[in-house]
């Protein structure tokens, strides 16, 4: 058994589950009962996202999502538009384009296409 955290629609939920595909030698024996829709726990209060570390320095775009880079739209120096897009994630065979939160000049592009990246992480600085 393991006890595993599980966020569904915005609601975290705790719950246990059994290993099925771990040796049985290697996995514990437990006497707890199956695992039931009435043995999930209440709804607990969700951590807050690991960022990167200059997910917090103001004027960095964040990702929206874990993904991957498929292309970058914008070059340091570039002035841009509030809503302009910057660039293109994917997750899951679905593109999300991320948009530039306010007006002003991109100081850094801190990913290159291909490059894996975290929810939270920072992707473009703006000045």
């Amino acid at each position: 058994m393991k006890k595993l955290r599980v966020t569904v629609d915005g609601k975290t939920f705790e719950v246990s589950v059994e290993m099925l595909d771990v040796p049985a030698a290697a996995a514990p024996v437990y006497s707890a009962p199956v695992i039931t829709s009435a043995s999930v726990s209440a709804p607990v209060a969700a951590r807050p996202a690991a960022a990167a570390p200059a997910a917090g320095a103001a004027g960095s775009v964040p990702s929206p999502l874990s993904g991957k880079v498929v292309s970058i739209d914008v070059q340091v120096g570039q002035t841009v538009a509030e809503g302009t897009q910057l660039l293109t994630l994917e997750a899951m065979k679905m593109n999300t384009f991320v948009y530039a939160p306010k007006a002003g000049k991109v100081s850094a592009v801190l990913v290159n296409p291909g490059d894996g990246v975290e929810e939270g992480a920072a992707l473009v600085t703006l000045e």
